[in-house]
């Protein structure tokens, strides 16, 4: 499922908001989970999962195209950790 089709899918459950609309309230969720992960808080949503930051330790790394090795220093990447709800909901599926 793309951005679009979850913005096209809330704009057809809910008779009284438009497509515009639901695009506002998508980016609005999304632009607060990122916000909160940028700022190194924890965002849960019970049922469905959590999102947190986890930190990458530096390593040495090859440059695909020359084949030199290089640094890759220490960051932080989203992560993202399914709730039980999600999970058993996932795995019951027999598509």
């Amino acid at each position: 499922m793309t951005k679009s089709e979850l913005i096209s899918i809330l704009a057809s459950t809910q008779p009284s908001m438009t497509k515009l609309e639901s695009e506002a309230v998508v980016n609005a969720v999304f632009d607060a989970i990122s916000e909160a992960l940028a700022k190194g808080e924890h965002v849960e949503l019970r049922g469905f999962g959590s999102f947190t930051t986890r930190t990458r330790q530096s390593r040495v790394g090859r440059n695909p195209k020359t084949g030199d090795t290089v640094s890759v220093g220490e960051k932080k990447v989203p992560y993202f950790k399914p709730g039980k709800l999600l999970r058993e909901g996932v795995l019951s599926r027999d598509d």
